[in-house]
């Protein structure tokens, strides 16, 4: 199946889901639609939590993120209640799919793959991702790649702002972005040298995020005829057109391309204010409770927690992590480690009893770290809930007439996280469409396999290889 393959291309599309990179949006695809001739394809199961970050590693290790330790982009500092990390590359202490490479004498190219900042040495070149502070800091491996990007396109954009009201600059700005980000993965695939090329463009994800109401009529802020109302279709367009762009610089004779995404995206129904709930049911204990009728939101830090009486507490996303108040593990617990599970179980049941603001049932799921994880290092909640199948966020703030709110509390956003992706797998060997479901975690056995690479590694996943054999 793969003797003829010399390299492998991996276009990373954040959040793009099956329904509409292989369905909806395919005949506005040519480039891509061409590819999936010649392709296995279907929709990819992300990890738990499907977010970015872990996702993207995940993909790259193939360890789950409790292995890593990486459950989301901020983590609670061990010991405190409020005060956190943000995740960052030192964090990733697993191989990546490009360490095995450079064992084995191969050269990658790796841009904006999360977390990647700070850059890692790696045999190859470097970029690193959206959480990058500026592009004043070194964000290159080698550092003198960075003097050659900028006399390039200039200064890097690795993020937009997207979470605003003014639209308009939002998809200017994510243009811009798109656009500037294709011209250096041509650059590169061109001017170096390399067996392994993956990159990551966030630009779909915010897209997604600002704009999804505009076009999907079952939204419930839908807005009709709305002049942003094909801004999604045209981003594909877009992205359409710089793949192709992009595929005319590859001898596809002799290469793999992989498109992936780290998970899908769908309509967002609401947010969920999860501490206001935890009041409301006497789970979280306040001594300032003046504050919640002032009609304004209220963050977290701004409640006088009355600890000494408090069960668990509860932070915003795109899913929910309660963190339980345990004597001899907070700095004022109250739930003895026996009653732990029992406390556990009670409050995991109340939760997945909510139902939504007219009674309806939700799909709410529930899931403890070490039933899904082979092991949980690092800063873990106690439970990490999917609010009716991720349909609803979690808000973290307070001070709403109602636990159920229409919109996002931290800024416009019209979207959420599915917990399925897309891969497809262009090989040369194929001659005809290949219909697949897999796994976030066949992704860096696949890769290694179609660079014949073999390792001792104990993967989550499988080589697709192995699959496509089979048919």
């Amino acid at each position: 199946m793969n003797e003829d393959i010399k390299k492998v291309l991996v276009i990373g599309l954040d959040s793009a889901p099956p329904e509409l990179l292989f369905e909806k949006f395919l005949d506005d695809m040519p480039n891509v639609k061409s590819l999936l001739k010649k392709s296995a394809y279907g929709p990819m199961r992300s990890c738990i939590p499907a977010i970015t970050i872990p996702a993207w590693m995940v993909m790259a290790t193939g360890k789950t993120p409790g292995e890593l330790g990486l459950y989301g982009f901020r983590h609670r500092k061990r010991g405190t209640y409020n005060e956190i990390w943000i995740a960052n590359s030192t964090m990733v202490k697993e191989k990546t799919v490009w360490d095995y490479l450079s064992e084995n004498g191969k050269n990658s190219i790796v841009i904006s793959v999360p977390p990647s900042y700070p850059p890692k040495k790696i045999r190859g070149y470097m970029i690193s991702c959206f959480i990058t502070p500026d592009p004043s800091v070194d964000y290159t491996y080698p550092k003198e790649l960075k003097r050659e990007i900028e006399s390039l396109v200039g200064e890097f954009i690795f993020d937009v702002v997207y979470r605003k009201e003014n639209r308009d600059e939002v998809k200017e700005d994510v243009w811009e972005m798109t656009k500037q980000h294709f011209e250096v993965v041509r650059y590169l695939i061109s001017e170096k040298e390399w067996d392994y090329f993956q990159f990551v463009e966030i630009g779909l994800d915010r897209i997604h995020h600002a704009f999804w109401k505009y076009f999907d009529e079952a939204h419930h802020l839908y807005e009709p005829n709305s002049k942003y109302k094909n801004v999604i279709r045209d981003y594909y367009r877009l992205l359409d057109y710089e793949i192709g762009k992009l595929l005319k610089l590859v001898d596809l004779d002799e290469t793999a391309v992989i498109i992936v995404s780290d998970h899908g995206a769908k309509k967002m129904k609401g947010a969920f204010a999860i501490n206001q709930w935890l009041i409301e049911e006497g789970y979280l204990r306040i001594r300032n409770k003046g504050i919640l009728k002032e009609g304004r939101q209220i963050k977290f830090n701004e409640l006088d927690v009355d600890w000494e009486h408090t069960i668990a507490w509860g932070w915003g996303g795109y899913y929910a992590r309660v963190f339980l108040n345990v004597k001899g593990r907070e700095p004022k617990g109250v739930i003895p480690l026996s009653k732990y599970p029992e406390v556990r179980e009670e409050l995991s049941d109340a939760l997945r009893s909510i139902r939504g603001p007219n009674g309806e049932p939700w799909d709410t799921k529930v899931f403890y770290p070490e039933d899904i994880y082979p092991e949980a290092r690092g800063d873990k909640p106690d439970m990490m809930v999917y609010f009716d199948n991720l349909y609803w966020r979690s808000a973290g703030t307070l001070g709403y007439e109602s636990v159920y709110l229409k919109e996002n509390d931290t800024g416009p956003d019209d979207a959420v996280h599915s917990e399925y992706g897309v891969l497809s797998l262009y090989i040369p060997s194929i001659e005809r469409p290949v219909y697949i479901t897999s796994s976030i975690y066949d992704f860096a056995p696949t890769v290694l396999g179609l660079l014949g690479i073999k390792c001792n590694t104990a993967f989550h996943g499988k080589s697709l290889l192995k699959m496509l054999k089979e048919q």
